[in-house]
């Protein structure tokens, strides 16, 4: 009986040394299973990743480009209005202009000496087209440009002729006007034409 239970404890231990075998492939087996689906998720993780990152990318390009037209949809918009506000504002500029050859006939013929009383009456009607004509561009914005006496500048004066000053505050003043100039609210119409002191 001894000898029975010796070769039952005998097999006994064989049968848990081949078990433990077995369970060792199955655990390495199973290990090499579980390394290769870590792999495998490592490897989606980072394809992820990048595809992530490529994303951002794309997404912050297309934002600035958003900003950009954004930016630049303002700006047409505020030189739009710019441009409105200055066709308003300067609405009726080549009528001005082309008007003004007109005014200068008049005044020129006002400047004729008369003697009988129907060029005297005719000279009052002059005068007084004149005076209407220069009162409708006034209260269209349209100003005569002050420049006798005044400092010569270049942006509102045309010098066409100069002469030597009288004087040291005389200098680079406008002495006499040739042709009256004139200007629509601050834009200029036609500069004047004056002598210049030098």
């Amino acid at each position: 009986m001894a000898e029975d239970e010796a070769k039952k404890s005998a097999e006994e231990a064989a049968k848990k040394a081949t078990s433990a075998e077995a369970h060792d492939d199955q655990t390495a087996s199973s290990s090499s299973k579980d390394d290769a689906a870590v792999n495998e998720q490592d490897t989606a993780l980072q394809s992820a990743q990048q595809q992530v990152e490529t994303l951002q990318q794309q997404l912050e390009a297309m934002s600035d480009k958003y900003l950009r037209a954004e930016a630049e949809i303002k700006n047409i918009q505020t030189r739009h209005k710019k441009d409105q506000a200055a066709l308003v504002k300067y609405d009726g500029q080549q009528l001005a202009h082309d008007v003004l050859p007109v005014l200068d006939n008049l005044e020129r013929a006002l400047q004729t000496e008369v003697t009988d009383d129907q060029a005297l009456s005719l000279k009052k009607g002059v005068e007084l087209v004149q005076k209407h004509l220069m009162e409708a561009l006034t209260s269209n914005g349209v100003t005569e440009i002050k420049a006798e006496g005044q400092p010569f500048d270049p942006q509102i004066h045309q010098a066409v002729q100069s002469v030597p000053a009288e004087s040291d505050d005389q200098k680079d003043h406008v002495t006499a006007v040739l042709q009256k100039g004139y200007q629509l609210k601050d834009r200029v119409l036609r500069p004047a034409m004056v002598v210049v002191a030098q």
